[in-house]
């Protein structure tokens, strides 16, 4: 699982490589990081000017939504005798 480095770290490896005090390599074993987290910082830095991380995960949209939402859970609640298959036979809602 990744690990997240603190902004700290991460503007101290930048303002290394900005003052060009060793190769990526060598910026690396200073900071006990590894080489490939150098590379990555820097081309973030380069791509977007940021040092803050990406971030990770968010919020995902609802794959039913709005009308679709609301007339199952009235036939939810109606107890209509709605099973879900023929709920996705009729392409009221999509089943990930």
């Amino acid at each position: 699982m990744p690990v997240f480095y603190s902004k700290d770290l991460r503007g101290r490896v930048i303002a290394a490589w900005l003052e060009k005090e060793g190769s990526q390599r060598q910026l690396a074993q200073r900071f006990k990081v590894s080489l490939s987290f150098v590379r990555n910082v820097v081309r973030h830095y380069r791509e977007s000017g940021q040092i803050e991380a990406k971030q990770r995960g968010g919020y995902q949209k609802p794959i039913i939504q709005d009308e679709h939402l609301s007339m199952i859970k009235s036939l939810v609640e109606g107890k209509n005798g709605v099973k879900t298959r023929y709920a996705q036979n009729l392409s009221l809602c999509k089943v990930v």
